[in-house]
């Protein structure tokens, strides 16, 4: 395990951790955002990185998408940027249209968290949002932290506590590529949901839960990601199995180079976003021209919009309680 600075933000220094784990993954996380920079499986007596990442912290800055990052204080969208609870209206920053998206203009994803705890295999880092935090309730603090483990496996902790009653949605973000060619076709996908929640042109949640039965969204079986006439994918999927279990939530895998990669959740959705809007001006890891379909997000959360839909789980973290979620990358040759 190494620290060293990846560059200076605002005065501050940028920290890179770097990790090696038991069977030979190796993964980059940056303080800016908690991003998972770089991460690779051993494949063939090489290795094989399997997410988009950027070279330096300007260009995170001025042009990342939320590659590989921890997103909140609510990940995905809420509704006109407010919503009610305890019978008071709490209104929040607007970055997409009247909408939230991924917690505000100055969300997680784009700030310096700190060093709190770190081994061989792992780290932890943490971040304090204060009360009034583009428009949310509540002192948050939130802790991520990054496991290497036996059996190639990345285990991703988040957690969070506050002193107000507030809505927590914490995800991770990162888009994965599992042969690095310059778009996911080569890929398959499986999803363990039999249902979505439709949205609106927005992408805000309609409050209908819709079987996929027979449409483009039917991933129960695994499948290339686009027909002849490729649908455009950003919707969220509802899990099957009991909310707060470990279990497999999606398997995607490249008929490339046969590399598969198992998502595991406690979470009751994930959102499947196949990078249709990826334009990358810069240069990528590997000097690789990140374009169209470049990689794809399998984010694991709450539903979006939840504080505002009353019959989708729950979001509200009360006062002393602690949110935590646990997802695992597990992959497999």
């Amino acid at each position: 395990m190494t620290i060293e600075r990846f560059g200076t933000l605002n005065g501050q220094d940028v920290l890179q951790v770097s990790l090696k784990g038991p069977d030979g993954m190796a993964m980059q996380v940056l303080t800016w955002g908690a991003v998972v920079r770089d991460l690779s499986v051993p494949l063939a007596g090489s290795s094989q990185r399997v997410v988009l990442g950027l070279n330096s912290i300007e260009d995170y800055v001025a042009h990342s998408p939320y590659f590989g990052a921890i997103v909140g204080r609510y990940g995905n969208r809420i509704g006109k940027a407010q919503f009610i609870l305890n019978g008071e209206t709490y209104g929040l920053d607007a970055n997409e249209g009247e909408n939230q998206l991924h917690g505000g203009s100055k969300g997680f994803g784009t700030r310096l968290w700190s060093i709190v705890d770190h081994t061989s295999y792992s780290v932890t880092v943490s971040l304090v949002s204060e009360d009034g935090d583009m428009g949310y309730p509540g002192r948050l603090v939130a802790t991520c932290t990054y496991t290497l483990l036996p059996s190639l496996r990345l285990r991703i902790e988040l957690e969070a506590t506050t002193d107000m009653p507030t809505p927590v949605n914490l995800t991770t973000h990162g888009y994965f590529n599992l042969d690095g060619g310059p778009d996911i076709s080569s890929h398959e996908l499986t999803i363990a949901g039999d249902f979505i929640t439709p949205t609106r042109p927005d992408l805000i949640p309609t409050g209908e839960i819709v079987s996929v039965a027979g449409t483009d969204y039917d991933f129960t079986a695994p499948r290339p990601i686009h027909g002849a006439q490729p649908t455009l994918y950003d919707i969220n999927y509802v899990l099957r199995g009991p909310y707060g279990e470990l279990r497999r939530a999606a398997t995607l895998e490249s008929r490339q180079n046969g590399l598969s990669m198992e998502l595991w959740t406690t979470e009751p959705g994930v959102q499947f976003y196949d990078g249709h809007l990826i334009d990358m001006p810069v240069q990528g890891l590997g000097g690789t021209q990140y374009g169209r379909h470049g990689g794809l997000c399998l984010e694991p959360q709450r539903f979006p919009d939840s504080p505002n839909k009353a019959h989708f789980p729950s979001s509200i973290l009360p006062r002393g309680q602690v949110s935590r979620q646990v997802s695992e990358l597990r992959f497999s040759r």
